[in-house]
């Protein structure tokens, strides 16, 4: 029997920095990906628990996969509930008027992610109806009488408003000349008030039952929010507490829903790509993932190879499945440190595409 687990990360008045390649130190993104995750999930893990069983975790997932995670997404509570955004996939709702869309393309093509009642209804359920169509018009017209349609009410336009990216200056001085550089480092800060807060989330799923797992899982996550998550931890960014919850109804009817199509929650790979995955009906979109090893706990560092990687949103006809991907640098001696993996072991939901 499977098991589900929703994992709320509240960072409270604590900025982080989320660094992807190719957007510099300056920037930050306002959630992490899957590989991320995972890589910090496992670094901490070693860190508790050692080498032995971190090399046992990581010898189970070249078989079959123990436990498989989403990326983080935004969440939000306000008015007395939580709000989870999902990406929005890249096919079409059921019922979208395609080719009839010129009055609100521009709105809908800026909508990256959605509410999940607002996600369900149009990929699960009733789909994109009439009073869908009108609200979108009356916001690209930024028309005030939006504000009473249900997408606005789930918060399908309010994204934004749940963080704020900054860039805070520091100086690096050189150890040697003692000369100085001036630089800035972009942070995301979450809303922190109690009546109106935010933070990232993702979803955590078992195949199998496994308490000790979940246990060793759930410990070394605690740690994590600890230790930090993302870039700067040694000025005190990307600290959290923990929320280890079961799903809600809402969120057990998603997963459990019934279909053929489904759309990626986090990042995929696979070293052979089945035909049945890319026919004529699948839409994605693939990102270069790449960067620095850091190993734990001898602290070594080294750029580790690029791979290409289906990104959240992508849609496909049968349930991809994904594997580790051996990131690990040329001349590097594994039996010195380790070797590197980089997660594409992916988790989907199902969806009912009009493509």
């Amino acid at each position: 029997m499977s098991n589900w687990k929703l994992i709320r990360l509240n960072f409270g008045q604590t900025p982080a920095h989320f660094g992807e390649v190719g957007i510099g130190l300056e920037e930050s993104r306002e959630r992490v990906r899957s590989d991320t995750l995972f890589s910090a999930l496992i670094s901490s893990y070693a860190r508790l628990f050692g080498k032995e069983k971190v090399e046992e975790l990581l010898g189970n997932f070249q078989q079959s996969p123990c436990f498989r995670l989403s990326s983080t997404f935004i969440y939000r509570y306000q008015k007395s509930k939580y709000i989870y955004y999902l990406p929005k996939p890249l096919a079409f709702p059921k019922k979208y008027p395609i080719g009839k869309d010129l009055e609100f393309t521009k709105t809908y093509k800026k909508l990256s992610y959605l509410p999940l009642e607002v996600w369900e209804r149009w990929y699960q359920g009733e789909g994109f109806t009439e009073s869908d169509r009108t609200a979108l018009i009356e916001e690209t017209k930024k028309s005030k009488s939006v504000k009473d349609s249900f997408l606005y009410q789930a918060g399908t336009f309010d994204y934004n408003q749940a963080f704020k990216i900054d860039k805070n200056p520091k100086v690096a001085i050189d150890r040697n000349t003692r000369s100085t550089n001036f630089y800035h480092t972009g942070f995301v800060q979450f809303e922190s008030q109690p009546e109106q807060h935010s933070g990232l989330y993702f979803i955590l799923h078992f195949p199998t039952t496994n308490p000790n797992l979940e246990k060793e899982i759930q410990a070394t996550l605690i740690f994590l929010g600890e230790e930090g998550l993302g870039g700067e931890r040694s000025s005190g960014a990307g600290r959290f507490n923990l929320e280890w919850l079961d799903l809600t109804e809402e969120w057990k009817k998603v997963v459990q829903h019934q279909q053929s199509n489904h759309c990626l929650i986090s990042l995929f790979w696979d070293d052979s790509i089945s035909p049945e995955l890319l026919n004529n009906s699948a839409c994605y979109d693939i990102q270069e993932r790449g960067g620095w090893i850091a190993s734990s706990p001898s602290g070594y560092q080294k750029r580790r190879k690029m791979v290409r990687m289906f990104t959240e949103g992508s849609v496909f006809s049968a349930c991809p499945q994904g594997k580790l991907a051996n990131v690990t640098p040329d001349n590097y001696n594994s039996k010195a440190h380790h070797k590197v993996y980089r997660s594409g072991v992916s988790l989907s939901l199902p969806i009912y595409s009009s493509n």
